[in-house]
């Protein structure tokens, strides 16, 4: 074997164990949330015959179908000094319930009795975003005790709060999206309203209740002596009240009567997204483990990734030979049809023998995407971007040859598209580049982060150098000057604040990511998310308004 060769193999092997271990670490977060308040806290749940969210949503869905787990990180290393708030204290999963792709949404009530903080009331949200997005059934399965009280000014009165969940009841209503709402616990004040405003609603029998006042609050409201199971438990909202459709002696035989009912369901009108059968990548997917650099700088190709997710490891690719920064084109992902927009991070010398910078968006690399996303609309074909991204190019020669104009022409033709878009973030996700490459706000149907992921403005070495420099300058104007230590010391801060700001852990606990995934997984979150796309026909003609050309 050459020198060539063995240095390589180890960078390869280097890589892929980097890869592994950041994987593994996230898988044993994972673990430690999913015990939400903590195996004490469990173990009361269970005495007092109840289920925990997790077990609720594992008998709820179908047993060996696929399911992805949205926010599963939110809330990470978030209100510590509340004592924290594992998975935003709500577990949300896309799966199939009765073979029905739909949402689940289920309160976890080990974790401050299911109260709502303000990144519980996000993920709700986010929830319902999918379920209208996609047109999709939503099911509730609720165990709150409401507004986390100590911060209910962040959580009750603005436009994305806890009352726009009631909101988006009403309409979903309206669009026809089926709700389910199963009351399995306490249901309390404003979420009242929610088994009400659902299509059908169930209360699980002793456990369950619903009431806009407790009994302690009536009291003292009224001066009315009463118990919450008279108040407003299963007996009285089934047989007195009408409020619940369902009464279930426990939480299995409530889970099983949502499963009939999803059952019965019958199908609606698809997008018509094109779909054959699925093959996997005859490359080796695993190897992306040691093909993508543990070094964030080091250059690799794209396409190299691109060939071990989709099916066959078929690519069509669109304009290969004109900017290659961005590496677009055509395959199949799980047999979906799907149109690939990827930063490609190789150092790539043109036919004027100038440098470009892989992972650095250029004039020709924006117009190249911005047509393709056209066509992938024209031929209703849904896309897929693949973000590794430094930004666009800076300079005189970028901007007297019109990158903003051109980086205004992808933003617009991306924003605009009215096929369903999928957002994977493999490495860098800096400045202007994530919003070319679909980032969060520009709603993508479903947006998630390998572990290598970063999502800032720019790195935390760059971010320092520039505010070093700023500093340095309005010293200057003074007439003052740092000392060498005081520059570093300065450096070294802002360079250690930005480095925990970009890491994925930090973007999936406030929801700008839907989860951590394991490279390997990306296939399946990409297919499903196609899968419940489709249920959405398109509405509306592409029309990307004026652009500068």
């Amino acid at each position: 074997m050459s020198t060539v060769n063995k240095k390589q193999e180890l960078i390869f092997n280097k890589n892929e164990d980097e890869m592994k271990l950041k994987v593994s670490a996230l898988g044993r977060k994972m673990e430690t949330i999913a015990l939400g308040g903590g195996k004490k806290k469990i173990e009361k749940h269970h005495a007092k015959g109840k289920m925990t969210a997790r077990e609720r949503v594992d008998a709820l869905l179908d047993e060996g179908a696929n399911r992805i787990e949205i926010g599963g990180f939110a809330g990470y290393g978030m209100y510590e000094e509340h004592g924290g708030c594992p998975s935003a204290g709500v577990v949300v999963v896309m799966g199939y319930v009765s073979g029905k792709q739909c949402i689940v949404v289920a309160n976890d009530a080990t974790v401050k009795a299911g109260a709502w903080f303000p990144i519980t009331g996000k993920k709700n949200l986010r929830a319902q975003e999918i379920a209208m997005e996609n047109k999709i059934p939503i099911i509730y399965l609720v165990d709150s005790a409401g507004v986390f009280l100590p911060m209910q000014d962040e959580i009750f009165p603005d436009k994305e709060n806890f009352g726009r969940i009631f909101r988006n009841n009403a309409v979903m209503s309206s669009m026809g999206i089926t709700q389910i709402a199963a009351v399995m616990g306490s249901c309390v004040a404003g979420g009242a309203y929610l088994p009400i405003m659902s299509d059908e609603s169930l209360i699980v029998d002793k456990t369950g209740s619903i009431f806009l006042a407790g009994s302690y609050l009536v009291k003292a409201a009224i001066g009315e002596n009463i118990d919450n199971e008279t108040l407003g438990g299963a007996t009285t909202h089934t047989e007195i009240s009408g409020v619940c459709d369902y009464k279930s002696p426990d939480d299995a035989t409530c889970l099983k009567t949502i499963r009939d009912i999803m059952d019965k369901i019958g199908s609606t009108e698809k997008a018509g997204f094109d779909r054959k059968k699925a093959a996997k990548p005859k490359l080796e997917e695993q190897e992306i483990y040691g093909i993508f650099p543990e070094e964030r700088n080091t250059p690799y190709q794209t396409l190299s990734i691109i060939e071990r997710l989709v099916d066959n490891s078929e690519f069509t690719e669109y304009k290969e030979g004109y900017g290659k920064t961005i590496t677009c084109g055509y395959a199949r992902i799980d047999g979906w049809a799907v149109g690939i927009v990827a930063n490609n991070r190789e150092v790539i010398k043109s036919k004027k023998g100038e440098i470009q910078f892989g992972g650095v968006i250029y004039s020709d690399s924006a117009d190249k995407a911005a047509r393709f996303i056209m066509n992938c609309n024209q031929k209703k074909v849904p896309l897929v971007f693949l973000q590794d991204v430094s930004g666009f190019m800076v300079g005189s020669r970028s901007e007297h040859g019109g990158i903003i104009k051109d980086g205004a022409k992808l933003v617009s033709a991306m924003a605009n598209s009215v096929v369903p878009k999928f957002t994977v973030i493999l490495g860098n996700s800096y400045g202007a580049g994530n919003y070319a490459m679909c980032g969060k706000a520009y709603d993508p149907r479903l947006i998630v982060g390998w572990p290598t992921a970063q999502v800032a403005v720019m790195g935390g070495a760059q971010a320092a150098k520039v505010l070093l420099q700023i500093e340095v300058a309005s010293k200057k104007a003074k007439g003052e000057a740092l000392t060498e230590k005081e520059e570093k010391d300065l450096f070294n801060r802002v360079k250690a604040k930005y480095d925990e700001q970009t890491t994925p852990l930090y973007a999936a606990s406030r929801i700008w990511l839907d989860d951590i995934i394991d490279p390997l997984d990306t296939r399946k979150w990409v297919s499903m998310g196609i899968e419940a796309a489709n249920n959405a026909p398109i509405e509306k003609p592409y029309n990307v308004g004026v652009m500068q050309t």
